[in-house]
């Protein structure tokens, strides 16, 4: 007799099963004259690193084109998505390949935008990382201005000799500024 799996067997996450695919991590290919590299950690509510969660991007390029072409996943070494995806590592950390995003508008603050899967969470989260460049244009932001400012530094990722860090926490004292969706 075979018995059907019940819902608690069959319940993920299962991301890292069929989501991660070769060259995720890398937006633009080595030697790409303005590559750069977007990483941080991931961290649960108790402050410890989650080595297990999937992170996705999401930008415009350094003009601030948001690309329209098809195939996301594509690695063709030429055309650039603006997609990744990437898992973290046993120390929770992530890392991407890419350019710094330009202004998607007059006066707009240049960003990425981030999914993030971990486990225990029954829905992705959504967030923004703010590149930390002029403080005059991210004041002009209505996302950011919409944060309280206290929350806001949650947004903004730190320049670091070429590299951008952004940690993320899923709860705490530092939780990062999620964003509400409709997708649920």
């Amino acid at each position: 007799m075979t018995l059907a799996p019940t819902p608690g067997q069959t319940v993920g996450p299962f991301f890292h099963y069929a989501l991660p695919f070769e060259g995720g991590a890398e937006l633009v290919p080595a030697g790409h004259p303005d590559r750069i590299r977007l990483h941080g950690t991931v961290f649960d509510g108790a402050g410890d690193p989650v080595p297990d969660a999937l992170i996705e991007i999401w930008q415009a390029d350094g003009a601030g084109v948001v690309s329209r072409e098809t195939g996301s996943m594509r690695r063709d070494g030429f055309t650039f998505t603006g997609f990744g995806r990437v898992q973290t590592d046993r120390t929770g950390h992530y890392s991407f390949a890419t350019v710094a995003p330009g202004p998607t508008g007059e006066g707009a603050a240049p960003f990425f935008a981030i999914c993030v899967f971990a486990r225990g969470l029954l829905d992705r989260l959504f967030t923004r990382a703010y590149l930390p460049g002029s403080a005059r244009t991210l004041a002009s932001d209505a996302l950011l201005n919409s944060v309280p400012d206290t929350r806001r530094s949650t947004l903004i990722a730190t320049a670091e000799d070429g590299e951008y860090r952004f940690d993320i926490h899923l709860q705490g004292e530092d939780e990062t500024v999620f964003l509400a969706h409709g997708g649920r």
